[in-house]
């Protein structure tokens, strides 16, 4: 059954209720066949900007929705909940227009945010390597200034909707002094010199395009940099604290979903004469899972009242992801269990949301380096 919401206002509560009709009739018909082929479903980011759900965190004068990040992820839960890709790309895109909204100047806002924000312009985050991604200081990927100009490149790898996307926030090294040598740019798709390797063949979300972007010598004009020289890091790294709460709150929608799909299995499918789900054994089951959802959901929202309020919210955006993650991997593997021989086809989707579930303890920060934050935040 779908999540009961305590919502801040009416407005809110009819974002969630027209949220949860877009995904029954625009997702819900077409993810398992988009993530049996593969299918990139580019015109589904186009109907939720035009529905003002894509980058509701940001201000209206940029054509955002101007609602709080408490809001924001429970949009992107129930997204989650009936297309994890979807849900993924929501989240990537809010992240790749974060460095330009925070650090950009007055003139790059106006010049490109309405159109980042409206779901005319798809983003992409380019910010890992295939040798640096727990490490981004270990990156390689340059930008050489030359004239009014930087010349760019490397390779950025893992990069949600590479390829597809309308414009890249790439980091890129300016300098040799470690972490203080990156910078961020506003790449444009098109830009001769940017290419694509073959999508990643995953085991996962096949309906979100992953790939490496190569810099060929790409040329974008000065006013491209976001933010100084060598701020690049620390733009990045605020970037990702919102960005693990977005992963969070897919993370605990694809649980969700998956728990849905087992109670209403678990209701009609008879053994020994009655329901499985009044078998006590099988109904605790499903009882741990549904305390891990709500655990979830309450581990990020607490983190994203935190940000609401203007107060550091690094640790608790940690703890979500770590929490929310680990979770839909127990829960979604618990789903398998539920439907037994049923759950191990692909008759039914809790084999896909538990393939989908794995990546999410590895990408926006493995698991480990949640820990790794987490714990540094105790020490101090």
């Amino acid at each position: 059954m779908p999540a009961i919401r305590h919502l801040p206002t009416e407005e809110s509560a009819d974002l969630i209720a027209l949220t949860r009709e877009i995904a029954a009739k625009e997702l819900a018909p077409r993810v398992a066949d988009a993530e049996r082929t593969g299918e990139f479903a580019r015109e589904v980011f186009t109907t939720l900007g035009r529905a003002g759900l894509l980058t509701l965190p940001y201000p209206e004068e940029f054509g955002g929705g101007a609602q709080p990040y408490e809001v924001y992820l429970q949009v992107l839960e129930e997204i989650g909940a009936v297309w994890a890709s979807v849900g993924v790309g929501t989240s990537v895109h809010a992240l790749s227009c974060f460095p330009l909204f925070s650090f950009g100047t007055d003139e790059q806002r106006a010049r490109w945010l309405p159109d980042m924000l409206s779901g005319e312009l798809l983003g992409a985050y380019c910010l890992s390597e295939a040798h640096a991604g727990s490490d981004p200081a270990a990156m390689r990927a340059k930008a050489v200034r030359d004239g009014d100009a930087y010349v760019l490149s490397g390779a950025k790898a893992w990069t949600t909707h590479g390829g597809k996307a309308d414009f890249y926030t790439v980091m890129a090294r300016t300098s040799d002094d470690g972490a203080r040598g990156i910078s961020c740019f506003h790449v444009p798709a098109g830009v001769p010199g940017l290419e694509f390797d073959e999508p990643e063949d995953k085991m996962g979300l096949m309906g979100s395009t992953t790939a490496t972007v190569r810099l060929e010598g790409v040329r974008v004009p000065a006013d491209h940099l976001i933010g100084r020289e060598g701020q690049g890091l620390s733009i990045a790294l605020a970037g990702l604290d919102a960005g693990r709460l977005g992963i969070a709150a897919v993370a605990t929608g694809l649980a969700q979903g998956a728990l849905d799909t087992a109670v209403a299995y678990a209701k009609e499918r008879e053994a020994f004469g009655k329901a499985i789900i009044e078998h006590q054994g099988l109904a605790f089951v499903l009882a741990d899972m549904e305390a891990a959802i709500v655990s979830a959901r309450a581990t990020y929202l607490a983190a994203a009242r935190l940000k609401d309020a203007g107060l550091p919210y690094g640790r608790e955006a940690s703890v979500a992801k770590l929490v929310a993650t680990d979770n839909a991997m127990k829960v979604t593997t618990d789903a398998v269990q539920v439907l037994g021989g049923a759950g191990y086809t692909r008759d039914f989707p809790v084999e896909r949301n538990m393939r989908e579930a794995k990546v999410m303890q590895i990408f926006e920060g493995t698991n480990q380096i949640q820990r790794l934050v987490i714990s540094r935040h105790l020490a101090r």
